[in-house]
């Protein structure tokens, strides 16, 4: 599972350990995975972290991504949560911005796709699931996310037609879109008695989004495939302030 040393991929990667995955891998650029990997272990299943930035050259992810696989593979199952944000006006926007949200959001997921399909391929078996956003598949425009937006439409182009292509080899491929969810540590029981601007009235949690992940990467769901599941609460539409308030976040 890639990005997975905090935001909700932290809570993720230990839920798959308790479905019974023996052995998760994740991968980290920056925040320290200790936590996640002990929560992993605690879990039950052995842990292992490799250091990718995935805005680095695309020479140096691919041999980090190929190192991962020689020594922590074969992988039969993708979660690719990394996937920076940026929220600015396109007048305010730089090409740095566009190459972080590409290289970021699309790039990461094309290598991390050749990096583990070999190993899918041969085993004709295969999960992955990539993280979309609100309005992805719509291509749906939101103020301040132009060149973020138009990359995770990118994203879900992508991971549909490789659904396409690789569903004879019974591999899958499919997109998660999270909601607006501001506390990625917040569990579900402390969730529902908050509330939140979305039409079911309380935040979401990493929980809701780890039930999708877990739901679509089982063994049994291989007639799903190309499809976008929406976690949102029910929010169809981005949270957009009276003024378009700059932010930028990676996922670790």
């Amino acid at each position: 599972m890639t990005g997975a040393s905090g935001g909700l991929a932290a809570g993720i990667a230990p839920a798959l350990a308790r479905d019974g995955f023996a052995h998760v891998t994740i991968s980290y650029r920056t925040t320290a995975p200790s936590a996640t990997v002990a929560a992993i272990e605690a879990a039950g299943a052995r842990a292992a972290a490799v250091r990718i930035d995935f805005l680095d050259d695309p020479a140096a992810i691919e041999e980090s991504l190929a190192r991962a696989v020689r020594e922590h593979g074969p992988f039969d199952t993708l979660v690719h949560a990394v996937g920076p944000l940026v929220a600015k006006r396109f007048d305010r926007s730089t090409l740095a911005d566009y190459r972080e949200m590409f290289d970021g959001n699309v790039r990461s997921a094309v290598l991390a796709a050749r990096a583990t399909l070999p190993a899918m391929r041969q085993a004709n078996f295969g999960r992955i699931v990539f993280f979309g956003s609100i309005g992805s598949s719509e291509t749906r425009p939101f103020r301040g996310l132009s060149l973020y937006q138009a990359a995770k439409s990118a994203l879900v182009a992508f991971a549909r037609s490789l659904a396409l292509e690789e569903a004879g080899n019974g591999i899958t491929v499919n997109v998660v879109v999270p909601g607006d969810i501001r506390e990625k540590p917040l569990a579900r029981a402390l969730a529902r008695e908050r509330s939140a601007a979305n039409p079911r009235r309380r935040p979401g949690s990493y929980e809701d989004v780890a039930d999708a992940v877990r739901f679509l990467i089982a063994s049994e769901r291989d007639f799903i495939t190309g499809a976008v599941l929406e976690v949102t609460g029910g929010l169809q539409s981005a949270a957009e302030p009276k003024a378009v308030q700059e932010r930028h976040s990676f996922d670790s």
